[in-house]
């Protein structure tokens, strides 16, 4: 694992409180859901770090922060078939590399929770 807390990370966070809090209508925000690609190059345990640094002074401090973790999936453009994807495998039983990759490098905000 990465260091926590690195540049990338906390910009990706600042952008997700960014959202949420222009999302929340000015009410307090109580829980932010999060999913989070193992394919996307973001460290969620990163991400849970920054997020109290991030949300405070805003209608998010004190939220609670839910992240899924969403394996890598493909589909084979050869013969179809969907394959769990990791960093390093990408290539079907088929013998084809040319996979699309179909889930795992998703960032999104799932659930936004307010009063």
């Amino acid at each position: 694992m990465r260091g926590l807390g690195t540049m990338h990370e906390l910009a990706i966070t600042q952008s997700i409180v960014d959202i949420v809090s222009e999302k929340a209508l000015s009410r307090q925000v109580i829980r932010v859901k999060l999913a989070i690609g193992k394919l996307s190059a973001i460290e969620p345990d990163a991400v849970q770090f920054c997020f109290d640094v991030c949300t405070k002074g805003t209608y998010a401090e004190g939220a609670a922060l839910e992240i899924d973790h969403i394996e890598g999936l493909g589909r084979c453009k050869n013969c179809a078939t969907e394959i769990p994807l990791t960093q390093s495998s990408w290539r079907c039983q088929c013998g084809s590399n040319d996979i699309e990759c179909i889930a795992g490098q998703e960032l999104t905000i799932t659930e936004l929770e307010v009063v």
